[in-house]
Parts: C-alpha cells; structure tokens; sequence
C-alpha cells in the first residue's frame, strides 16, 4: 500500500478572493453587506496518482474560484431575490447556514472532497476573514 501524503497550498502565499456576505441574524455590523479579502490555505492527505502528484493545484483554485467577486448568502436571505430581480443571480453562492469563515471552511471542504479524485482521503481548509479572524475544520 502507497504511503498517504499532504500537499499544501498557501501556506507562505495564500490563495485570494474577494466575496461579499452578512450574516443576516447577526445583532453587530456584520449584518449588513460587506465584503472581505479572504486569504485560505489548503491541506490535501492521499496518495501520489499516476502524474506524481496528490491533486491538481488548478483542481483546488477552481473550486475557490467559484467564489472569487461573489457575494456568499445564507438560504432565504431576501437579498437573493434582489440580486436575482437585478439580473445578477449568478453573483451569488446561497449556503445552508450564515456565511461565517467556519462555515465556508466546512463548505470549501465539502465541495474539494466531492471534487477531487478518490486518491484523496482528507481535506483541511483554512479561510481567513481578516487577519485577526481565521477558521479551520
């Protein structure tokens, strides 16, 4: 049996998006729109494939990029029927729960995993809000 391995990306250079979001339950400023410079590294464990390698790096910046100048709502935030009545529906990525930096970590993973070749055993991201604001899963 191949021994499993962990690549990283970003972890001196982390990937960048910029998103929108609130979270719409919230009592503080956050819920009202704004957005962020998210910065995430990814940490994928499995073994090598046939190319040398564990995943594609381009496989881990095309799920990211899905998110890259959207704006991250939570299901039912009113705000989805606005951007839709504006012609702009494809701005939005609508999320299960508020969009935090927890949660997009747990989503991000979610969507690596079921993207990624059955090599890969393991998905860890880690989504930075601001630089005093960081989650992983």
């Amino acid at each position: 049996m191949q021994e499993e391995r962990t690549l990283v990306v970003g972890r001196d250079r982390p990937i960048r998006i910029s998103s929108g979001h609130r979270i719409q339950h919230h009592d503080g400023k956050c819920s009202r729109p704004h957005g962020h410079n998210y910065e995430i590294v990814v940490e994928v464990t499995g073994t090598l494939s046939e190319e040398g390698w564990i995943v594609d790096k381009g496989d881990i910046t095309s799920v990211i990029s899905n998110w890259d100048h959207r704006f991250l709502l939570e299901k039912g935030d009113p705000l989805i029927g606005a951007f839709e009545e504006s012609g702009d529906s494809d701005a939005v990525v609508v999320l299960e729960h508020p969009p935090t930096a927890e949660v997009m970590s747990i989503v991000l993973e979610e969507r690596m995993l079921e993207a990624f070749p059955e090599n890969v055993s393991d998905v860890s991201v880690e989504v930075s809000e601001t630089g005093e604001l960081c989650a992983t899963y």
